[in-house]
């Protein structure tokens, strides 16, 4: 058997020419190459792409200082902008198509860099996926430099570090890691670069593909990263001794390590009194449950179970399920498929009219599905609340994990009953205590057991008795308040 063997990007180290640079920019358009003649008659060539650049600053910041220009060398006369050494193609070529302005001292043969990006994008909006009542408002954007300056508003420390990378052979995305000095770990900092570092792929577009290569367990339907696009939740993170990473031309932040319980906590539980905040979380966690076992004990209940019914709610089932062609499983097979098509083509539509679409759809569908005689009014509520419930937990790949749980929760029930309901409990708990984030815990802190850590756990306790940040992610400063206090 022959395999091919595996290509090498090699960097191209050769000198740069005014050829080579012709030659890489043949057939784009907005390529553009143009001479300017300085006071001492020094020939100085212009090269950059037209769309990504700043046009409005370019005659102000480079041209008129290069025509005033005398006897200095060029990268000397232009002072509105920092000007950069470079000396290979693959440099060169790198900074051209990052929105840099190439400049060539035809005199010297001197090649410079001129950073000069275009600065159009969209603004800072409210959060669409983490909406809250109170609290900041503003979101992360599609800028990178943008999102580390929100971050860096709410915690202006100098031990707040970035580590730049590039990730991608075509897409060459600038991803950047932050992380508070003296608080993180550094053995989380290490596994974090070091993951980082061999990630070997051609395209970064989101956020999430940066996830799936840094995944500890990549056949789970649990997220190992906090995604989020709010500065406030990344800057808590950070100062809990968590690692943030951006990654440009998307608005959503990796937060790790974090662990299941992490993903039901919104940033509106440590605004909200103590009280309140701990009942909401609380209900998140009973609506978890909720969302994955309601149908499937629905089914157990009419096909193993009946005795285990109360007389007057046996009644209700004998007469709803009287004239039904399909058996209880595949019942709820059927309306949990329905409700996944009416849930995705909501998402899909116009905002308008997904709306509208979402209620009218599954209002019409279900009506009519009881009167054809295809399913039971119970099930139909209980479909309404399962989904309902699932839409409760914060982070919204939790909410996508519960039809495949649901899924396979009713196949145990169809097949063993409750005690199929019962083992699929365990084999879940067993599975979420074998997954780890950055190679800590994900069940922390239940397993490894820190119980000072449950004051933040199942409830929200006064911000006043948080004296500690969490013993789980092993912080090198343990206490939240200053010593001398």
């Amino acid at each position: 058997m022959f395999f091919k063997k595996k290509a090498q990007h090699k960097e191209d180290q050769s000198p740069v020419t005014i050829e080579r640079l012709k030659h890489l920019t043949s057939n784009i358009e907005d390529a553009i190459f143009v001479e300017h003649e300085t006071k001492s008659s020094k020939t100085v060539t212009l090269i950059y792409i037209k769309t990504i650049i700043d046009e409005a600053r370019l005659n102000e910041a480079i041209i008129e200082p290069l025509l005033r220009c005398e006897k200095k060398p060029i990268n000397k006369c232009i002072t509105n902008a920092k000007v950069s050494d470079i000396s290979t193609v693959d440099e060169t070529e790198y900074k051209l198509m990052t929105g840099c302005i190439i400049l060539h001292d035809s005199a010297n043969n001197q090649w410079y860099s001129v950073r000069m990006d275009n600065p159009e994008g969209r603004g800072i909006e409210t959060s669409e996926t983490e909406t809250i009542l109170y609290g900041s408002k503003d979101s992360l954007t599609e800028k990178i430099d943008d999102n580390i300056l929100l971050i860096r508003r709410r915690l202006p420390l100098s031990t707040l570090k970035t580590e730049s990378f590039n990730l991608g052979s075509q897409t060459k995305t600038k991803v950047v890691m932050l992380y508070i000095e003296g608080l993180t770990n550094p053995q989380l900092i290490s596994i974090a670069r070091e993951k980082i570092l061999s990630i070997d792929f051609d395209q970064f577009l989101d956020s999430s593909q940066v996830a799936a290569f840094m995944e500890d367990h990549i056949h789970t339907v649990f997220p190992q990263f906090q995604q989020t696009d709010r500065p406030d939740v990344c800057s808590q993170s950070l100062g809990m001794g968590k690692i943030t990473i951006l990654v440009n031309n998307t608005p959503f932040a990796l937060n790790a390590p974090i662990s299941f319980f992490h993903l039901f906590q919104s940033p509106e539980d440590y605004i909200n009194r103590w009280v309140p905040a701990s009942f909401l979380r609380s209900l998140r966690y009973i609506s978890f449950l909720l969302s994955i076992t309601l149908i499937p004990l629905y089914v157990a209940l009419t096909t193993h179970h009946y005795q285990m019914v109360p007389i007057q709610i046996l009644f209700v089932l004998v007469e709803s399920r009287g004239k039904l062609p399909f058996a209880p499983f595949w019942e709820g097979v059927l309306m949990l498929t329905v409700l996944e098509i009416i849930t995705e083509a909501s998402l899909r539509m116009p905002t308008k009219s997904s709306q509208t679409l979402g209620i009218i759809g599954g209002i019409i569908i279900g009506q009519a599905a009881v009167q054809a005689g295809f399913v039971s009014q119970v099930l139909i509520v209980l479909v309404g609340v399962s989904a309902i419930a699932s839409f409760l937990v914060p982070n919204y790949s939790i909410t996508k994990a519960n039809s495949l749980l649901q899924l396979i929760f009713l196949i145990l029930a169809d097949v063993l009953g409750m005690i199929g309901i019962v083992f699929g409990l365990v084999i879940l708990l067993a599975h979420l205590n074998g997954l780890t984030s950055l190679k800590q815990p994900y069940f922390a802190p239940i397993a490894p057991f820190y119980w000072k850590d449950w004051l933040d756990l199942f409830i929200r306790a006064p911000l006043q008795w948080m004296k500690v940040r969490p013993e789980s992610l092993h912080p090198l400063q343990k206490w939240r308040y200053r010593k001398g206090r």
